[in-house]
């Protein structure tokens, strides 16, 4: 169904950041499940769940329901060329070292998982011990908190 490279600030192979509802329903059909934002989030949004591929899309309300973040527990994901989710998170920071990616943070969640983000590049890797579990990664914000769109192909 779709190309599984994760490419940091664009998107996930042919769905790319900044598409519409419309665009990405075109591309790769109707979601299993349509979730509205609570109230109490910080961020009004869509979520697009398409849960036999393991996907997650979200459009938020500020940037015209654009596509601006993808969440994804797909094992089948690439990274570079590399099967991440069959990765260790050394072989994971090693990955990200290696392709000049620094600035890791990492964090103990209240749910006993570990998140590693590297905030500049918009990415969260969620590992449970050492299996990674899930991909967060969304579009560019500059300096000025402003989106920076990726260039459509």
């Amino acid at each position: 169904m779709i190309n599984k490279d994760i490419k940091l600030g664009r998107g996930l192979g042919k769905i790319q950041f900044g598409l519409t509802r419309d665009e990405v329903e075109k591309l790769i059909g109707e979601p299993e499940e349509v979730e509205e934002s609570d109230e109490d989030d910080e961020f009004e949004h869509q979520a697009w769940n398409y849960w036999e591929e393991g996907y997650s899309l979200y459009f938020d309300k500020e940037d015209d329901y654009r596509l601006s973040c993808i969440e994804t527990a797909n094992r089948e994901v690439q990274l570079w060329g590399e099967r991440i989710f069959e990765m260790s998170q050394a072989q994971v920071k090693q990955l990200f070292a290696d392709n000049d990616i620094t600035g890791m943070e990492e964090e103990e969640m209240e749910e006993g998982e570990t998140r590693i983000s590297y905030e500049k590049h918009m990415i969260d890797l969620y590992f449970d011990e050492d299996q990674l579990i899930a991909v967060n990664f969304g579009v560019f914000i500059n300096d000025n908190l402003e989106v920076v769109w990726p260039d459509k192909k």
